[in-house]
């Protein structure tokens, strides 16, 4: 690609023709605020907080949108600059709710990151009346406060672009400008999927989950209830970031520590009923498969995905695998196998899980999840709340010990961890699926063909002497495309894997929130995946159907995967939804 220079603050940069000055002067070390700005997803220029002085130009312009050219020299700091950048901080702080030590993001608002870097303390911004603005708690997930938005429309962007939905954008013009529905519907009587990726890439505290973190202390100090904590794959490769630690850090051990101080009577590990979904999922694809059932089956571990399967694919609810997701098989084991082991009451046992996915807010609430009689998951936390729950309880985080999760619930394979990264459930599937076809122990174990970022992947493997064909999508404007080609009969496959967000779990939007420099130049999903696969690689049980806990459940209690009682316990059933409604 032909390279141009310009000048940057007198420095020459050499930077691809067709960049913007905000991506030209990224190459020279030099960070350009911005608010809106979200790499391809929201490239609007809105803001006006990435300013830059042009030479010639007749106005200050947009870094984030403006092109370079050669010979260009622009100034990124000079008083102009500077002094408008501040003016438009503080218009935006007029119209914002500035309750900033109450708020969820203090101390993780780019908002109130900007306002120390500019100046722009209590005393400078300016007075005067502000927009009406409603909290809409009409979702299970989350609710909205648009006194703290400040119009970026990275959440409109993401909603649309990414996930191909669009039930937010910007409603009425001027001075009343502010994002909702349509004709100012809640967002639970929307068809919204509840994935949350709008929280995900709020700048400010204006989008939030619903938490439940004062429920869950309460049930601990009841000596009547028995609590017990499972934790997804996805949340020991993102919890670090909380803490400090470098995106990509696997602190499993420390989680496991924190679980146990903060007061849980069990700490558990959802990478066990990973192993169980598996079991199960691939018993009921190779029955599909030889038995001439619905076809191609379709995961069915993404709670949005499911929603949004039901609310815009409803003809193809019946390709959904019926295999509950492992936070619900968990729930349900739990309230039934290990109830009867420790001598419980079901309705004694108070069931918690930590998810990177709001979604997981509005799943325990779904009909069919109640296979005792109780809720199979009473409270579901996001990443984010078990980090806010470890620093309210007193705990030092970086200071703990590694420990281990409890038995018999705590054992996971290989297998099990990657279900938290785009093509791991594939992945996992396969390595049962295939052996059990064939009867025979795979030479290698790694499906590398359905690894990686992109939106979708496709691979055939020769299985028996029939070829497999699968597909993994991840992002609901993916999974769209994908399903449109599978229904225009332009691709045909045997097996499915959607996850409802970009990259899968890991990038679920209950994970930490980093700020839009972060995520326009650090590969997030990459780096909190390979935290999954490393601990894949070095698990010395790869395979779910290998797992000795697993073998034991079965044994013991459940007979065999698709047995009667398996279906009662670890089964669901699905719903067509209208595309206008909840």
């Amino acid at each position: 690609m032909e390279n141009i220079t310009i000048k940057i603050n007198g420095l020459e940069v050499s930077a691809p023709k067709g960049s913007t000055i905000l991506e030209a002067a990224r190459l020279a070390h030099i960070e350009i605020p911005t608010l809106c700005f979200l790499k391809e997803i929201n490239e609007i220029g809105a803001c006006r907080i990435c300013v830059v002085e042009v030479k010639g130009a007749r106005s200050l312009v947009a870094s984030c949108v403006y092109p370079i050219n050669d010979g260009m020299e622009v100034w990124t700091n000079s008083p102009k600059v500077l002094e408008s950048r501040k003016k438009t901080l503080q218009l935006l702080l007029s119209n914002h709710e500035r309750k900033c030590l109450s708020c969820v993001r203090s101390g993780n608002c780019e908002l109130q990151q900007l306002a120390k870097e500019l100046g722009v303390d209590d005393e400078s911004y300016y007075d005067g009346e502000k927009t009406p603005s409603a909290i809409d708690d009409s979702a299970a997930h989350m609710f909205r406060d648009n006194s703290k938005c400040i119009l970026c429309r990275r959440c409109v962007a993401v909603c649309e672009k990414t996930q191909g939905i669009g039930v937010i954008g910007a409603n009425m013009r001027g001075f009343a400008t502010f994002i909702g529905s349509a004709f100012d519907m809640g967002l639970g009587e929307t068809s919204c999927v509840s994935c949350g990726q709008c929280i995900a890439v709020c700048p400010t505290g204006a989008l939030q989950e619903k938490s439940q973190i004062d429920q869950v202390l309460a049930a601990i100090a009841d000596p009547a209830k028995h609590v017990i904590v499972q934790t997804a794959p996805a949340v020991r490769a993102g919890l670090g970031e909380e803490f400090g630690y470098p995106i990509g850090t696997n602190v499993e051990g420390k989680m496991a520590a924190a679980l146990r101080r903060i007061g849980f009577n069990k700490v558990f590990d959802t990478n066990f009923s990973a192993d169980l979904t598996i079991m199960e999922e691939a018993n009921e694809f190779v029955e599909r498969v030889q038995n001439g059932g619905v076809l191609p089956m379709i995961t069915s571990c993404s709670p949005g995905w499911i929603k949004y399967c039901e609310h815009y694919f409803p003809d193809m609810t019946e390709n959904l695998s019926s295999c509950k997701s492992p936070q619900q098989m968990f729930g349900a084991i739990a309230k039934s196998y290990y109830a009867e082991k420790m001598g419980l009451k079901p309705e004694d046992i108070v069931s918690v899980s930590i998810m990177p996915c709001t979604a997981k807010k509005f799943e325990i609430g779904r009909d069919h999840q109640a296979a005792n009689g109780v809720p199979d998951v009473d409270y579901s936390l996001t990443t984010r709340e078990l980090a806010r729950m470890i620093r309210k309880v007193g705990i030092k985080f970086t200071t703990l010990p590694d420990e281990e999760f409890d038995a018999p619930l705590g054992l996971g394979t290989g297998a099990a961890v990657i279900f938290g990264t785009t093509g791991g459930v594939m992945e996992a599937a396969l390595r049962t699926a295939v052996e059990t076809l064939t009867g025979e122990e795979l030479a290698s174990l790694d499906f590398t063909d359905v690894r990686g970022m992109e939106g979708i992947k496709e691979a055939s493997y020769n299985v028996a002497g029939m070829d497999v064909k699968v597909a993994v999508a991840s992002g609901l404007g993916n999974a769209r495309k994908l399903l449109n080609k599978v229904k225009a009969g332009e691709a045909s496959y045997h097996f499915i894997e959607i996850m409802g967000c970009p990259g899968g779990c890991i990038n679920g939007g209950g994970q930490p929130q980093q700020p839009g420099y972060i995520r326009n130049t650090v590969d997030i999903r990459a780096l909190r995946a390979k935290v999954l696969y490393d601990s894949d690689k070095n698990n010395p049980i790869r395979k779910s159907h290998e797992n000795p806990a697993i073998k034991e459940l079965y044994s013991t209690y459940l007979g065999k995967p698709g047995s009667e009682k398996a279906h009662h316990l670890l089964h669901t059933s699905y719903v067509k939804r209208s595309i206008n409604g909840n």
